[in-house]
């Protein structure tokens, strides 16, 4: 009877530690459309400012890549969560679906999608959650050139990566170290960001557009 109260004190004491790291800052799901380039830089991120992976949760789509998938699923798995990942349902305050314009037929669709979850779900402390889409035109890509080049002008994904494997020679998708390699031209890149926001938005394609900085900058500063 002794060892089974310790083992519940013990249970008890891990809960209560796991609950306050988790408690101790912002809980945010991502989902994003890309398999690895856009996972490993956002966990680059996390690494870097030594978020914990109870806090933020960087995940792939599994529905599929057309934009629509991204938000459906982003939104599924935080209902749903998925114990194999170590992902309780409802445990997040936050969830931001990472999609490019690209071609994507479903692109508007899932900005709707996105907006009309915005504040309507609620997590396991019975909080709004906000739920939004981070998107980039033409791609993801082009977050990376800001930290290079002052794009204002519509531009192709193709000359995108042309111009930044000009900066970044041998740079490939899904090769990892983007992060490490940019890191230092954040601050230029985030002011560029902010400069086609404020001209632009994810609606008015082909205009280049990026809200990337928004949640670079959130993750950078969320235990500052």
């Amino acid at each position: 009877m002794g060892r089974d109260n310790q083992a519940k004190d013990r249970q008890l004491r891990r809960k209560t530690v796991k609950e306050a790291r988790r408690a101790s800052y912002t809980r945010i799901l991502i989902v994003t459309e890309g398999s690895k380039t856009e996972p490993l830089y956002l966990e680059e991120i996390r690494a870097a400012h030594q978020l914990h992976s109870a806090n933020v949760a960087v995940q792939p789509g599994q529905l599929g890549t057309a934009p629509i998938q991204v938000v459906r699923y982003a939104q599924q798995l935080f209902e749903e969560g998925d114990l194999v990942k170590g992902i309780r349902p409802k445990s997040f305050d936050r969830v931001y679906a990472v999609f490019d314009r690209d071609e994507h037929g479903s692109y508007f669709n899932a900005l709707s999608l996105a907006q009309s979850l915005d504040g309507k779900l609620r997590n396991d402390d019975r909080q709004v959650v906000s739920f939004k889409a981070i998107t980039s035109i033409p791609s993801f890509e082009l977050w990376l050139l800001l930290h290079y080049e002052d794009v204002q002008a519509p531009i192709h994904r193709d000359e995108v990566m042309a111009r930044l494997k000009h900066h970044i020679p041998g740079y490939e998708k899904g090769a990892g170290g983007a992060f490490a390699t940019t890191r230092t031209r954040l601050e230029t890149a985030t002011q560029r960001a902010q400069s086609l926001a404020a001209k632009f938005s994810a609606y008015t394609d082909p205009e280049p557009f990026t809200a990337l900085h928004e949640l670079v900058t959130l993750l950078t500063t969320l235990r500052a």
